[in-house]
């Protein structure tokens, strides 16, 4: 009997784990209702040392509730958010959970071109937007279903003090100002829709299985698709994680929320975590070290959800600084392999533990992790989450188990899992096997349940915590006039996380111009999926089809770089 078949993995729990947690019929709203009941004093929000009770933000959250059902969103419709991590963000998030509607995140960093497939497909009617980005929604209005736009001014989230310091009118505080903030003409400004409202609103009765949200992933051909989420999914997903970790709550929690609300992961530990035990998140509008800097030492956050190259980064500060980390008690990495040296240096500088954990935007997102008990294996994912089956299978034949410690596709069912992509039954016939999520990782289990990845099926590049795939960049490299053809791969950073370089041939005559490159690249594409580097080459390996083999031209470039 081999590793799935017996569930080897529960004997490698943690002694405080229970390996099926009752599901139950929670709902985010729920969760949040019942922190305002229980806990109306505690603090719910830190935002650039302004802070907001439970209650406060009860109160906005129903007149923001209120402003949305007069533009008429009820149970089922779709609202766009696209914010930094900001109060607005939580406040606009759970008004539109507690109508019964649908939250659809989109980054505010994305372009018109990005961004219009997407609400082609969702058909969102309101959005409620980062005001630099409004001229991108604007656009939009003229293309899509798209009606309302409510514009967010940031600083008016933050102290008086600050607000009064940025409103003086010197070049420094004018480019900070400029930073974060700009005019949104043909919207609505955030506080005067909120003011519309009133703080008497019923919400819609929410059900687990009512969708929560929708976020857009790639997967494996490049191009967008929405992945709904339910309040069951998130949910079961942080209640598994709750019996992963060890005496949660047991101090006021505080949850350090630098991933983006608009990813999966941040939105699940920055968001839905606090809620079950009102505690507080505490909000970094960009993952600029001196934001996070100062968040660390005027909260002293307990958790902090994370990426390796993120730990990096706030060891070396604490190092050079001497700030003191020891409130932080659990942190979880994820997007990218979580290197040996940074859980020793990190664990000897907080004194609290430092696990990789894996998932995906569909399965929201955690399938696996390691156990917070010390018996961790770097390079390892883990084990299945309380709750999860996983299972690897022979990808060309999904229905075959692979023997342990052989390589084979990771497949996963749970009550995590989504349940199918949004208008898109190709996709869903593609990424389901007889009830289980084909992931498209490689992945070996040994006999005891632990689990490695070995490849991706999926020839998507991990770089900063975020997704990005070939085919899409590929696409708009394609239609600049110097280049015949390119393929966009991954260069390997030491931190396991990589870098966007692409591989070029040229038109006769051109010559290589990497910052013109860079630059038509950045009209087009979001700035974390231009490549950092352009490689000339005289032809790009190919199959015998004419298909561009990517692996072959990564190991190609990856042999050139060495030998120079």
């Amino acid at each position: 009997m081999g590793a799935f078949e017996s569930k080897a993995w529960i004997d490698q729990y943690a002694e405080w784990t229970d390996p099926y947690p009752e599901t139950g019929s929670d709902t985010l709203v729920a969760w949040f209702n019942q922190c305002v009941a229980n806990n109306p004093k505690a603090k719910a929000t830190w935002f650039m040392g302004k802070e907001l009770t439970y209650e406060q933000l009860n109160g906005q959250v129903g007149r923001c509730a209120s402003a949305l059902r007069k533009l008429g969103v009820g149970k089922g419709d779709r609202v766009a958010v696209a914010l930094p991590n900001c109060p607005q963000h939580i406040i606009a998030v759970t008004a539109i959970l507690r109508l019964g509607a649908t939250v659809v995140e989109h980054n505010p960093l994305y372009t018109a071109a990005e961004l219009e497939p997407q609400f082609k497909d969702h058909g969102a009617k309101v959005a409620i937007v980062f005001d630099k980005s409004a001229p991108t929604f604007t656009a939009l209005r003229e293309v899509t279903q798209l009606e309302h736009i409510v514009s967010v001014n940031m600083i008016e989230a933050m102290p008086l003090h600050l607000q009064a310091a940025l409103a003086i009118p010197l070049p420094p505080l004018s480019k900070q100002r400029n930073e974060l903030t700009a005019p949104a003409p043909g919207t609505t400004p955030w506080k005067q829709f909120v003011d519309s409202g009133t703080r008497q609103v019923h919400g819609a009765a929410v059900t687990p299985d009512d969708t929560a949200f929708i976020l857009y992933t790639s997967g494996t051909s490049g191009q967008p698709k929405g992945a709904p989420l339910t309040h069951r999914n998130i949910t079961s997903c942080i209640r598994a994680g709750l019996g992963w970790l060890e005496n949660w709550g047991a101090v006021d929690e505080k949850v350090l929320a630098v991933l983006p609300l608009f990813h999966v992961y941040g939105l699940s530990l920055n968001y839905g975590l606090p809620l079950t035990d009102a505690g507080q998140m505490v909000l970094v509008p960009a993952p600029k070290p001196k934001l996070y800097q100062s968040a660390i030492l005027k909260t002293r956050p307990t958790v902090l959800p994370g990426v390796p190259t993120l730990y990096d980064r706030i060891i070396e500060w604490a190092l050079e600084s001497g700030a003191d980390l020891s409130s932080i008690h659990t942190s979880i990495s994820g997007a990218a392999t979580l290197p040996a040296p940074t859980i020793e240096r990190w664990e000897q500088a907080t004194g609290g533990r430092l696990i990789e954990g894996y998932g995906l935007t569909e399965t929201a997102p955690i399938l696996a992790g390691n156990p917070l008990d010390g018996t961790r294996r770097p390079g390892y994912i883990g084990l299945p989450f309380p709750n999860t089956d996983i299972r690897i299978a022979n990808p060309d034949n999904p229905a075959e188990t692979m023997p342990d410690g052989e390589p084979g596709e990771l497949l996963a069912r749970g009550p995590q899992v989504f349940g199918g992509y949004l208008n898109n039954p190709e996709a869903n016939e593609r990424a389901f096997h007889d009830g289980w999520f084909r992931t498209g990782d490689m992945a070996i289990m040994e006999p005891n349940g632990w689990i490695k990845l070995v490849s991706r099926i999926k020839e998507m590049i991990i770089t900063g915590g975020f997704n990005v795939y070939p085919d899409e960049v590929e696409g708009v490299l394609r239609e600049h006039p110097d280049i015949t053809d390119v393929a966009v791969v991954g260069r390997p950073r030491p931190d396991g996380s990589e870098d966007v370089v692409a591989c070029i041939t040229l038109v006769d005559g051109a010559v290589l111009d990497p910052e013109g490159l860079k630059t038509y690249a950045r009209e087009r594409l979001t700035r974390y999926k231009v490549p950092r580097s352009f490689y000339h080459f005289e032809e790009l390996n190919r199959d015998q089809t004419g298909k561009i083999r990517r692996r072959e031209v990564r190991d190609q470039l990856l042999e050139h770089l060495t030998k120079a």
